[in-house]
């Protein structure tokens, strides 16, 4: 039942439903069975009572207080042995002194006489199995010698017809309500499923956006999904709007600083002195770092996270134009850098960020190996989750260090030049995305670097 409570809509509504009816229904079929029942034990009761009244309107006692009631009239049952409906006359004894030819060879096991005026009506279970309706009545009679003779007369009638048509109604109530529950569940079934296809079409546009594949919910949408969807478009393009000013902005600050560092390189530049030109120097390397940090991390404020409708970045080209790149840089080693990656897997999210994280990562295995990076890439489509590897052959990082080296400004080897800021600045955008960093053991027997950010298939 956990579909329930993460499930569908209509599936849940569905679940409920079909329990309520399923209640109801059932509650319905037990009051019908329960009804008819008892009108089946009352037709009954009316049936033997009715014997009973002819069986004592034809019984008149002989001199000796027998009887021998005449069944000319009577129910043909009590003439047939063994039909279902007896009939017997007990005295005050309670001992038998007639019986219907119907119940001949028969245990009907001992009566109980009854006062003259009296009746009763009961059920009676024989050893066997069997199981009966009896209706008695206790009556006086004088004889011919006016002698009072107390009789009392019983009809008994198998209860077995009337269990077999309890079952049979009960078996067609059954095929009945069943039938009707499944008739109304499949109709509401299909009216769910027209009722809610607004939201699953909802639901399918919000998935293209979160894809990239299309730029806002469109269509037409019922009354009560208009303010949504209306409000939805216009919190995507602000948000478009907000990012594209932010870069804009900071674009433009950054264009700005540029003009006053270029003038103080200048200026510092100018003087000939000895040692002013060693402080310019020593000046002009700090501005040139400046310049370089500025850029860096007002292009990263404009930047970073990902945005609905915002369409996958390829791959694949981005990774071939750092290998290029690369091997120019790394003309003098041997190096070789196997790119695996599918053609259509794509990121979710600025290309100059994925263009920056990679190219980090691709750098630092490129400077450390001894000849060979491979860089990899899977995808897990359900999460809508990429996961890069990069791998290489070199000297690798102890376990020990490996989380240590995540820090700003920390490097495993400190006579390698470097700022030490490669992977922290990777891991920081990383996580603006909602990504990781993981170092590990590589295949190829130095590190391996797990990159994980939003994508997934172009082509799905």
């Amino acid at each position: 039942m956990n579909a329930l409570g993460t499930g569908s809509i209509s599936r849940r509504l569905l679940w409920a439903v079909a329990v309520a009816l399923g209640l109801m229904l059932g509650a319905a079929a037990m009051l019908l069975d329960l009804r008819f029942q008892t009108l089946s034990e009352a037709a009954l009761r009316a049936q033997i009572d009715a014997q009973l009244q002819t069986l004592i309107g034809v019984s008149v006692p002989d001199e000796s207080g027998q009887v021998s009631p005449g069944l000319a009239d009577a129910d043909e049952r009590l003439k047939q042995r063994g039909s279902g409906l007896y009939a017997r006359v007990l005295n005050r004894a309670g001992r038998e002194i007639w019986h219907s030819p119907s119940s001949d060879g028969l245990k009907l096991g001992a009566g109980a006489s009854l006062l003259p005026g009296q009746s009763g009506f009961g059920y009676l279970d024989l050893p066997d199995g069997d199981s009966y309706a009896v209706a008695s009545r206790g009556l006086r009679y004088e004889n011919a010698r006016r002698e009072r003779v107390d009789l009392t007369f019983s009809v008994l009638a198998s209860l077995d017809p009337l269990q077999a048509q309890l079952r049979q109604f009960r078996h067609e109530l059954l095929l009945v309500f069943g039938g009707l529950l499944l008739l109304l569940l499949a109709v509401l079934t299909a009216v769910l499923h027209w009722a809610l296809r607004p939201l699953r079409r909802l639901a399918d546009q919000l998935t293209q956006l979160d894809s990239g594949q299309q730029q806002q919910l469109q269509g037409d949408w019922p009354r009560e999904l208009q303010a949504v969807t209306a409000n939805l478009n216009a919190l995507l393009q602000g948000e478009r709007t907000r990012i594209a000013r932010y870069r804009q902005t900071l674009g433009n600050l950054a264009h700005s600083l540029k003009t006053p560092l270029a003038v103080i390189r200048s200026t510092l530049s100018s003087d000939a002195t000895a040692a002013a030109s060693l402080a310019a120097a020593s000046i002009n390397d700090q501005v040139q770092v400046m310049s370089a940090l500025v850029n860096h991390h007002l292009k990263r404020a404009g930047s970073g996270g990902v945005t609905l409708g915002q369409p996958l970045v390829a791959l694949a080209p981005i990774a071939q134009q750092l290998r290029l790149a690369l091997l120019k840089v790394h003309a003098r080693k041997d190096l070789l850098i196997e790119l695996a990656l599918p053609a259509d897997l794509g990121f979710a999210g600025d290309p100059d960020d994925l263009y920056e994280m990679l190219g980090n990562l691709m750098d630092n295995a490129a400077k450390w190996c001894r000849g060979h990076v491979r860089v990899s890439a899977t995808v897990d489509l359900a999460a809508r989750r990429l996961c890069l590897q990069v791998d290489d052959d070199g000297p690798g990082i102890a376990p020990a260090d490996r989380e240590r080296v995540l820090q700003r400004g920390v490097r495993a080897d400190q006579q390698v030049p470097g700022h030490g800021l490669g992977l922290a600045m990777v891991l920081e955008q990383a996580g603006l995305y909602g990504g990781s960093l993981q170092l590990a053991e590589a295949d190829l027997g130095g590190l391996q670097v797990q990159l994980q950010l939003p994508g997934g298939s172009m082509a799905g």
